[in-house]
């Protein structure tokens, strides 16, 4: 975000963005220092490295890794997919609302994709986000071996405005992980404008499988879509469709270099 202009400064605004900076020595001596000529730039300068180190930072947090921005995302692709209401996503508003965005659909139709550039989309917009995969953050919550220690990885993923967990459904859990889950999903359920963006291959009628002796899935699954933009995606999977261009591509270009052998 960019910081407000400083072309205009008054004596009230220098003193709310100095108080807002921290810089107390300067605020104590504001009326002497607006007669200077280099004032105002230099509150400019302080705010706009601020902003930078504070967008790293929560891009760092966020672990989001590689990705491909939405500019590339192949609309014509899915043989279903709800265009207007992933666009409508972008504008955060699910974030005041705290409302959970769920993608369901099979593999390689960009699920992680969409859901990683809302992530990012919510961090330049000044929030602060966190990326992992379902099984990644349950194997770690459920090695900690005290109460202590396990509310300390509680609060790593209970704090951040918006957490990505990915991947839920690829794989079984026993009880306890479905506990750890339905820990997670209530407390930011019970948090204002703490919503989760979740990817999952299983209709909700099927967690039962994912979760096979749980006696929480049902509460979970409510939690969870109480307050949810729900986008199902369908199609064959993406990354086969590249993967069997990338294959006749060489395929050709081995044809194409044997016929100039010959």
């Amino acid at each position: 975000m960019n910081p407000p202009t400083t072309t205009s400064l008054t004596l009230e605004a220098a003193r709310a963005r100095l108080r807002q900076l921290g810089l107390y020595g300067l605020l104590a001596q504001v009326e002497t220092l607006m007669l200077e000529p280099w004032f105002a730039r230099v509150i400019e300068i302080e705010e706009a490295e601020r902003a930078r180190r504070s967008l790293k930072r929560r891009l760092d947090d966020a672990r989001l890794g590689a990705f491909k921005l939405i500019a590339d995302f192949d609309w014509a692709w899915p043989t279903k997919c709800d265009r207007g209401l992933i666009e409508e996503l972008f504008s955060l508003a699910f974030i005041e609302e705290s409302a959970n965005v769920v993608f369901i659909g099979t593999n390689g139709l960009g699920k992680t994709m969409l859901l990683k550039n809302l992530a990012y989309q919510a961090v330049l917009h000044g929030h602060t986000a966190r990326f992992i995969r379902a099984s990644d953050m349950l194997h770690d919550l459920a090695a900690q071996n005290s109460t202590t220690t396990l509310a300390r990885r509680l609060h790593r993923y209970t704090t951040p405005t918006v957490l990505v967990i990915d991947e839920v459904g690829y794989l079984s859990y026993d009880a306890r992980y479905a506990d750890l889950l339905f820990e997670v999903v209530t407390r930011r359920y019970q948090s204002p404008s703490r919503p989760i963006l979740l990817t999952t291959n299983k209709v909700f009628g099927e967690w039962n499988q994912v979760f096979p002796n749980a006696t929480c899935v049902g509460t979970l699954v409510d939690r969870l879509v109480h307050r949810a933009e729900i986008v199902g995606l369908e199609g064959e999977s993406y990354r086969l469709k590249e993967a069997k261009e990338r294959t006749e591509r060489k395929a050709k270009t081995r044809n194409s270099t044997a016929r100039k052998k010959s």
